[in-house]
């Protein structure tokens, strides 16, 4: 495997779960629970997003938000009180 297999090939999200299909034929689906922002958001919200960093990553414009490839195999959750401080801002 190299690195960029774990480039981002496909994005879906839906009301309560984010599937990312890598180019190594990997498919992660994530609870939206794990990602508060992204929960909260609108389904337009959600859905208006795009690979960045050369496929390495995933970004949200309209929430100023940001997952990495890697935090995804990982299984990272959102950063506590990550949503309440863009919020309050």
């Amino acid at each position: 495997m190299s690195f960029s297999d774990l480039k981002v090939k496909r994005i879906e999200t839906t009301a309560d779960t984010l599937t990312v299909e890598l180019m190594d034929g990997r498919v992660l689906s994530v609870p939206l629970a794990y990602y508060p922002t992204l929960l909260h958001a609108t389904d337009a919200e959600r859905k208006n997003c795009q690979p960045i960093g050369a496929g390495y990553g995933i970004e949200w414009p309209e929430l100023d938000y940001h997952l990495s490839v890697e935090g995804l195999i990982q299984g990272y959750p959102e950063a506590p009180g990550l949503r309440r401080a863009r919020a309050a801002a």
